[in-house]
């Protein structure tokens, strides 16, 4: 519960206001106090009284306009917030944000306050990417706003792809994490893998998997919420670190192999969330293959090394190892093998063939499975999921 807990929520004009909606909705069922401020475009999509009715607070908009009470409303809002809320969050007000303009009531709001400020980015998947865009991400993350999203799907204009607001859970999720933090892990070291690694075949083709990294990267966004200091060995993906986290960037398993083994001696807590290819090439053409007149072409892969078993080789007392089983059949019987065999302590084990669960999703389901048993979660966001993982790993460490 968010009790004695005020959020000062902007509402810009993207088509996914409609999204804010729920987010004050699901705020004020957590008992925060919610005021919401409007841009004049994000009127033009949902009407002001639809938020004055779930906040039960006037909606401010006009920096200017008359009120009963004396105070400077953009002052008294900056003063009175615990969080700044901004979602959707516009390219454009990440612009001015990330400028310092002040022209309307919400960015003279959000540069006059001192509380943390957490933007929920919506727009075209282009708008996303553009280094304009991502320039000024650079520039508010240094400068310590925080950011949940965008997820990638289908958008308003059509296109697929980055730039889609989260969910309102998510949204919330994130809000209450800055609200009421949790430093349970705090003077622990963490190391989490997470992503896909990538064995090239010739200069223009590679072996892959579906990993989108977006689990491994909530595991380490909660463990740095949490109090933790983490290193994220992150193959490639299109997500930004999160804020504090400091990430070591590979390609191939090889790379992520020697990225792990020469830090983990150093770390209290492992977790292994990255989805290493199992193979490679034997021998990496140095030029683009071509076709064979119709003739098959074959290709010698080799082994890569294991990663979890090198890890688990090299425990030492004290430290706590964290797995992951991705499975599409037998799930708990090859995760229960695999927590043996790599000498882990926890592994996480789902069925990646579950609709909800699995690579690409913002939801996971799995099993957690320990020497003491085995604990099904229900369908969770990744976000949730995580916290769920460094629950049971501080049960583990309060147990030895």
């Amino acid at each position: 519960m968010l009790s004695g807990k005020h959020v000062v929520m902007g509402v810009t004009g993207g088509i996914a206001a409609y999204k804010a909606c729920e987010v004050v909705s699901r705020l004020k069922k957590l008992h925060c106090e919610v005021d919401v401020i409007m841009t004049e475009n994000a009127t033009r999509l949902v009407a002001p009284l639809t938020f004055e009715t779930l906040s039960g607070r006037p909606v401010c908009i006009d920096t200017f306009s008359r009120t009963e009470s004396w105070d400077v409303k953009h002052i008294s809002l900056a003063h009175k917030a615990d969080l700044m809320l901004i979602a959707p969050a516009t390219a454009n007000l990440m612009a001015k944000l990330s400028c310092g303009i002040a022209d309307d009531m919400l960015t003279t709001t959000l540069l006059a306050t001192k509380a943390p400020i957490l933007l929920a980015p919506a727009m075209n998947t282009g708008m996303w990417t553009a280094e304009a865009t991502q320039e000024n991400l650079r520039r508010l993350l240094n400068r310590g706003i925080h950011i949940v999203g965008p997820d990638s799907g289908f958008l308003a204009c059509g296109d697929t792809g980055a730039g889609r607001m989260s969910e309102p859970e998510a949204v919330v999720e994130a809000a209450q994490a800055l609200l009421l933090p949790r430093r349970d892990l705090e003077g622990l070291r963490v190391l989490v893998t997470a992503g896909p690694t990538v064995e090239r075949i010739d200069p223009v083709r590679y072996l892959t998997n579906d990993s989108s990294g977006k689990m491994g990267y909530a595991i380490a966004e909660a463990a740095r919420l949490r109090g933790a200091s983490v290193t994220l060995v992150s193959g490639p993906v299109s997500l930004q670190a999160p804020q504090g986290v400091e990430r070591v960037s590979v390609i191939s398993t090889m790379e992520l192999y020697q990225a792990v083994t020469e830090r983990c001696e150093m770390q209290d807590v492992l977790v292994q969330a990255a989805a290493p290819a199992d193979f490679r090439v034997e021998t990496v053409a140095t030029q683009k293959i071509k076709k064979q007149a119709g003739q098959p072409m074959t290709l010698t892969l080799v082994e890569n090394p294991d990663i979890a078993k090198a890890v688990g080789e090299r425990k030492r007392p004290g430290q706590t190892l964290v797995g992951f089983a991705a499975e599409t059949q037998n799930v708990l019987e090859n995760a229960g093998k695999k927590l043996e065999s790599k000498r882990l302590d926890l592994i996480v084990a789902n069925d990646v063939t579950m609709p909800g669960a699995g690579f690409g999703t913002d939801t996971n389901i799995v099993t957690l499975i320990d020497r003491n048993g085995a604990k099904a979660l229900p369908k969770l966001s990744k976000r949730q999921v995580a916290d769920e993982i460094w629950d049971q790993v501080l049960r583990l460490r309060s147990a030895e």
